[in-house]
């Protein structure tokens, strides 16, 4: 399980830039979706096919893998506007309750439920969650467009990792990243068509800003969550994503020049702590038969 670990590791490093990279605000939201998994998919396609990599199984996986594409698209893009009409914190938390979301699913429809551990992790996670964005957030928060984009994020999120879970088993990771990629640009650019936005005129900086997101904060950063994915519970996966809050955090401050309060080094370490939690094999509590 070590491989899968120092994947998921490496994957969530690369995510955590994604949200200082939207919060400059260089394209539009919707957009900025688009072109990280177009210029993802531009890489990827020619490799699996030089490679022989794309082996579908079924029509099943197939489709099923479609449906994770659009759904991951969607999620991005609402996310991406979440944070531009917001702010990244708020967005972040509120996208950030997804293992919450996939528990509850998890238990519903999976056969590898969710531990006793996990929940204790989770609400240990989301305890550190809090303090890392502080209080104040929730007495301020603003029950608008962005905050409903906020928690729609966070569960179609959970429907892509139940969903990414269930179609890791049957096909390789690569073939999966191509469908689901591909249908995620489709969907997003009729979206972005439909809706008026424009698919060019950006700075230099904007471009350069599109080219990162693509390569790491999607390429390369999911190639390595989906081959976790594959080898570990969902549920475990979603919970460590949480971490991206903290990586996040800091960059902020390196980069933007963003306040780190003693407040906020402690929700970080509660996170982390919560995240290792769900890690622990053997029940904290035995229950009584």
């Amino acid at each position: 399980m070590t491989k899968p670990r120092v994947a998921l590791a490496i994957g969530i490093i690369c995510i955590s830039i994604f949200p200082i990279l939207v919060k400059l605000n260089l394209t539009p939201g919707l957009i900025s979706a688009f072109y990280r998994m177009a210029i993802a998919s531009v890489i990827l396609l020619p490799y699996v096919i030089i490679t022989k990599q794309f082996k579908v199984t079924s029509r099943k996986a197939f489709w099923l893998s479609v449906i994770c594409g659009v759904v991951f698209g969607l999620d991005v893009g609402v996310w991406n506007i979440a944070i531009q009409q917001s702010t990244a914190t708020q967005a972040t938390l509120l996208t950030n309750l997804s293992p919450v979301w996939v528990g509850i699913g998890a238990f519903l429809f999976l056969k590898d439920k969710p531990k006793q551990n996990f929940w204790i992790g989770t609400v240990v996670a989301i305890i550190g969650m809090v303090l890392l964005v502080g209080f104040e957030l929730f007495l301020n928060f603003d029950f608008n467009l962005a905050f409903i984009f906020g928690i729609l994020s966070g569960m179609l999120y959970a429907i892509y990792m139940l969903t990414s879970k269930r179609i890791l088993g049957e096909l390789e990771v690569m073939t999966f990243m191509t469908v689901s990629l591909l249908s995620s640009v489709v969907a997003l650019g009729i979206l972005s068509y439909a809706l008026g936005e424009p698919f060019g005129g950006f700075s230099n900086m904007g471009w350069l800003v599109l080219v990162i997101q693509g390569v790491v904060c999607q390429l390369l950063a999911w190639l390595l969550i989906s081959f976790a994915t594959k080898h570990m519970r969902a549920t475990r996966v979603s919970v460590s994503l949480l971490g991206q809050a903290v990586l996040a955090s800091i960059l902020a401050w390196w980069l933007l020049d963003e306040m780190i309060s003693l407040q906020m080094v402690i929700g970080g370490f509660v996170l982390l702590l919560g995240i290792r939690l769900t890690f622990y094999e053997r029940p904290f509590f035995k229950m009584k038969k």
